[in-house]
């Protein structure tokens, strides 16, 4: 059975960390694809007080089967004490991209 393809969706608080993240991950065969998107405002609370700011908009075409490594490296690329990492399942999508996506996250041998 194939490895369920999803999303994992993260922000940075600049474009530069969101590259590295990128990076990372594609070096490392932990996602397919990247995408960084334009900044953003966030409004969130945090330790009782409400903050504010602009962040990368972060996301991840992986697998089920990669998303530990995904979480790993979004972790240790991450400067946020407590990074949004959200993993969403591909319910469906285009049969050829789901499989770039599992063939480009296979590991090597």
């Amino acid at each position: 059975m194939a490895s369920a393809v999803m999303v994992v969706i993260s922000n940075f608080p600049d474009e530069a960390t969101a590259q590295t993240a990128a990076a990372a991950l594609i070096e490392a065969r932990a996602a397919a694809c990247v995408n960084i998107l334009a900044p953003c405002v966030s409004l969130y609370r945090w330790r009782g007080a409400l903050e504010q700011g602009r962040e990368h908009p972060v996301l991840v075409k992986t697998t089920a089967e990669r998303y530990e490594e995904v979480e790993r490296i979004l972790r240790h690329c991450h400067p946020y004490e407590l990074p949004e990492i959200i993993a969403v399942p591909a319910q469906r999508g285009l049969p050829g991209y789901l499989d770039w996506v599992r063939e480009e996250t296979s590991p090597r041998p």
